[in-house]
C-alpha cells in the first residue's frame, strides 16, 4: 500500500472486539492464554531456551554496574540478579564502592518479602527522609504496575514502621515535608482522581492520621493530567512548589508551604522551570515575549527568584538554540546549572554559575564529543549536593563506564560495565535518510564493515513526547544479533526531542503519521544504499512506538519483512478512554472531536487494517500488569487481523507491567521471543552462530 492511499475507515463504534478490553475477564483471558501457547509452541523451543538464558545470564553478571544515589553519606543502589530477581536494596560507602568488590549492608530482601508476604512485589519507588535519611517511603508494586502500595520503611531498624504510613495501592507519590509530615499526590480516595487515574490534589498526611482526614491543600480539576509536589530545601527556608500539570506540556507552578500555595509564578503554561536557592530557570516551547524582548522557543533563561516574585522581568539567556542544535535537559548542583545539550547529535555539556555580577559559562572537562554521555547528580537531594556528578559513556560498541565528576572537575573512572559481545569486524556509521517532505532524517548503524545487500537489520525508532533516542549499548542486540552477523539501525524520527521542539511538533498530532513516513524512509534508505533488501529488515517499537510498528504494517507493509509490535497503542478511536490513554490527548489529540478524529484515524491501525493486502507476519507483545497503556490494545488487533487472515501472533505474559517483565529472566524471555519471532519472519537462519 502506497503512503498516500486512504482505505474505507471502519465505523468507529464498530469494535467486535470490546470484550477483550476485560483485562482479567474468563474470556479474555482464555483468549490470551490460547495465543500465548500457540505463539511459544511456534517461536519457543530449545533454541529459544538456550538465548533466554545466555541473554538472562548477561543481566545478572555480577560485574555490572550497581548504579547508586547518594542520600547523605551514603551510597544506595537496588540490585538484581540470578539470586535475588526482584532485587536487594542496600548501599555502601564510596570508599567501599570505589572497590572492585564492595562490601554492601542489605536494608531490604524484595524476594524475601514477596515470598513472606505471598505477594508479586517490586521495588518500584524510594523516597527518603532529608538529612541521615532514617526513613523512607518504599512504593512496592505489583508485577510492576504503575500503582503503588506506599510503605514507611525504618532504614536503621531495617524493617517496616509499626503503625508508620500505609497507603494502599493507587498511582501515588509523596515528598516528605519533616519527619511526620508528608505531601501527598495520589489518586485514593473518592473524588482524588483525575480523568487519566491520576491524582487531583495535594494533601497534607500527618503521622497518626487517617489519610481520608488528610486536608486537601492544592487540587486541580478532572481535566487536568495530574498534580504534584515537590519539597525543596534548597533556600533559607522549607517550601514547596505546588504543580498543576495540565497534559504533558502544559504546567501552572505555584510556590508555598505545608499549608498550601501562596503565590503563582506568571509564567506560560508552556513553560518548565527548575529552582534552586535564589535562582529559577525556565525553558519555554514556544516563543515568549517578556520585558520588551522575544526569547525563542526552546532558550533556557535564568533569574533570580526573589526579584522576579517582586516584579523583575530581566531574564538571562544561558541557553540559545540552533536547528539542529538542542537543550535536552538541565539541573541544578551546588549552585550551578548544569546544561545537556545535542549539537548535530553530538553530546555536549556546560555549567553555567549564576551570580550577584553575572553569569560565568564553562564546558564539562572531559566528556567525549561521540557516542552517549548522560550526566547528573550524585546525591538525591539538591539541598545536600556539593557538585559531585555521576557521567555514564557509551556507544553501540563500547560498554558503559561510570564515572565520577567532582566539583565539576574532570571525570574519574568509578566502574566499568563488562563486554557482553563480540565486537570484531563491526562499525558504527551515520546516515540520513530525505522523507516524503524533504527533510533529513538521522540514523545510526552498526554492524559488518561490508556491506552484503542482504545484511538482517533490526530497526527502531520511538518518535513521540520529545524524547530523543540514542544510540546506547544494547547487550540483547549485541549478543543476539550483532555477534551474529546482524546489523541494527536506529532511527531518529520526527515527534522526538534530538533537535527540539520543533522536531517534536513536526510528529506531533496530525504529524505523527509525518514521523512515520520518516521510519519507513530510513527503511527505502537502507535498500538504496546497498545494505539490505526490504525482506530481510525486521523492526521493532514499543508503546508510542507501537503505534509506529502498527502503521508500517498498514501503510508501508513492502518495505519490512517482520515486525515486532510491544506494549502497544493502536486503537487510537478508544485509547483515550482506556487506562492512562486521556494523558496523551496533548500528544495525539482527541478522538471525541471530529476534527482531530480525522486526522487520528489516519494513524489509527487498529481501523486502518483492510483484508486482502500483503501484510509481513507481526508478533503484538504486552503483558497483562500494564496499568499504563491498556492491554486491550494488542489484544484486539490480533483477534481482528486474525480475522482478516493475516499472520499475527500475540504474546501476554501475567506481569510486567509497563515494560518486558518484571525481572531479568522474563525480559530476557520477552525480548528473545521477538527477536526468535524476526528472524524467522526474514529468513535468517543464525544457527551457524556460537550459542
Amino acid at each position: 500500500m502506497r503512503a498516500d492511499d486512504r482505505p474505507t475507515i471502519a465505523a468507529p463504534d464498530d469494535d467486535p472486539h470490546l470484550w477483550l478490553e476485560d483485562v482479567e475477564g474468563e474470556r479474555a483471558t482464555g483468549f490470551v492464554e490460547q495465543q500465548n501457547q500457540r505463539t511459544l509452541q511456534a517461536f519457543g523451543g530449545v533454541r529459544f531456551a538456550a538465548d533466554r538464558d545466555i541473554l538472562a545470564a548477561i543481566y545478572d553478571r555480577p560485574d555490572n554496574i550497581p548504579y547508586v544515589t547518594r542520600r547523605g553519606e551514603l551510597l544506595y543502589n537496588l540490585w538484581k540478579d540470578t539470586n535475588h530477581p526482584r532485587g536487594l536494596w542496600r548501599r555502601t560507602t564510596m570508599e567501599e564502592f570505589r572497590k572492585p568488590h564492595p562490601e554492601w549492608e542489605t536494608l531490604l530482601d524484595v524476594d524475601r518479602l514477596a515470598a513472606d508476604e505471598n505477594e508479586d512485589w517490586l521495588l518500584n519507588g524510594i523516597q527518603t527522609l532529608p538529612g541521615k535519611h532514617p526513613r523512607a517511603i518504599l512504593a512496592l508494586s505489583r508485577g510492576g504496575s504503575d500503582a503503588v502500595t506506599l510503605r514507611e520503611f525504618d532504614t536503621d531498624a531495617k524493617a517496616f514502621v509499626p503503625d508508620g504510613f500505609v497507603l494502599p495501592e493507587a498511582k501515588s507519590n509523596v515528598e516528605w515535608f519533616d519527619a511526620n509530615t508528608l505531601m501527598l499526590s495520589s489518586p485514593y480516595g473518592e473524588g482524588m482522581a483525575t480523568a487519566s487515574g491520576y491524582a487531583r490534589t495535594v494533601r497534607l498526611w500527618r503521622r497518626g492520621t487517617d489519610v481520608d482526614r488528610a486536608p486537601v491543600i492544592f487540587e486541580a480539576t478532572t481535566g487536568s493530567m495530574r498534580v504534584y509536589c515537590n519539597v525543596d530545601d534548597s533556600g533559607p527556608t522549607r517550601r514547596a512548589w505546588f504543580v498543576d500539570q495540565m497534559d504533558f506540556f502544559n504546567f501552572a507552578i505555584l510556590l508555598g508551604n505545608e499549608s498550601g500555595p501562596t503565590s503563582k509564578l506568571e509564567l506560560p503554561t508552556n513553560v518548565w522551570m527548575l529552582a534552586h536557592r535564589d535562582w529559577f530557570a525556565v525553558k519555554p516551547r514556544e516563543n515568549w515575549a517578556v520585558a520588551g524582548r522575544t526569547h525563542a522557543a526552546d532558550t533556557l533563561l535564568c533569574i533570580s527568584l526573589s526579584a522576579y516574585l517582586a516584579g523583575d522581568r530581566n531574564f538571562t539567556i544561558v541557553f540559545e538554540p540552533g536547528p539542529r542544535r538542542a537543550l535536552q535537559g538541565f539541573f541544578w548542583a551546588a549552585g550551578k546549572l548544569v546544561l545537556s545539550i545535542l549539537d548535530e547529535l553530538r553530546p555536549a555539556f556546560e555549567v553555567c554559575t549564576p551570580s550577584a555580577n553575572g553569569w560565568t559559562r564553562e564546558t564539562l572537562p572531559g566528556i567525549p564529543t561521540i557516542g552517549v554521555v548522560d550526566v547528573w547528580r550524585l546525591d538525591r537531594d539538591e539541598s545536600e549536593n556539593n557538585g559531585d556528578l555521576l557521567a555514564n559513556i557509551q556507544d553501540p560498541l563500547s560498554p558503559p563506564s561510570l564515572m565520577l565528576i567532582e566539583s565539576v572537575g574532570s571525570p574519574a573512572l568509578l566502574k566499568q560495565a563488562p563486554k557482553t559481545f563480540s565486537a570484531d569486524g563491526l562499525v558504527v556509521t551515520q546516515h540520513e535518510a530525505i522523507s516524503v517532505d524533504g527533510e533529513r532524517i538521522p540514523y545510526v548503524q552498526t554492524g559488518p564493515a561490508t556491506e552484503t545487500g542482504d545484511a538482517p537489520v533490526h530497526m527502531s525508532a520511538y518518535g513521540g513526547f520529545g524524547l530523543s533516542v540514542k544510540p546506547y549499548y544494547n547487550s540483547a542486540l549485541g549478543k543476539l544479533w550483532l555477534e551474529r552477523g546482524g546489523t541494527t539501525v536506529q532511527a531518529n524520527i520526527r515527534g522526538g526531542g534530538e533537535f527540539g521542539t520543533r522536531w517534536h511538533d513536526a510528529g506531533r498530532y496530525a504529524g505523527k503519521r509525518l514521523a512515520h513516513d520518516d521510519f519507513a524512509a530510513v527503511a527505502a534508505d537502507l535498500v538504496r544504499r546497498g545494505v539490505t533488501r526490504p525482506d530481510r529488515i525486521a523492526a521493532e517499537g514499543g508503546s508510542n512506538g507501537g503505534i509506529l510498528i502498527s502503521n508500517m504494517l498498514v501503510r508501508y507493509p513492502e518495505r519490512f519483512g517482520a515486525l515486532f509490535c510491544t506494549i502497544p497503542l493502536i486503537d487510537m478511536r478508544r485509547y483515550t478512554k482506556l487506562l492512562a490513554g486521556a494523558s496523551w490527548i496533548a500528544e495525539y489529540g482527541d478522538p471525541d472531536k471530529p476534527e482531530e478524529w480525522a486526522w487520528l484515524q489516519t494513524y489509527s491501525a487498529y481501523h486502518t487494517a483492510i483484508p486482502g493486502q500483503k501484510y509481513p507476519p507481526i508478533l503484538i507483545a504486552t503483558t497483562r500488569r500494564d496499568d499504563r497503556v491498556h492491554p486491550g490494545h494488542a489484544r484486539k488487533m490480533t483477534a481482528k487481523l486474525q480475522a482478516m487472515g493475516y499472520d499475527a501472533w500475540l504474546y501476554e505474559p501475567a506481569a510486567g507491567g509497563h515494560g518486558y517483565g518484571k525481572d531479568n529472566k522474563e525480559r530476557a524471555a520477552f525480548t528473545v521471543l521477538g527477536y526468535s519471532f524476526l528472524k524467522n519472519g526474514i529468513g535468517w537462519d543464525d544457527r551457524g552462530a556460537e550459542v
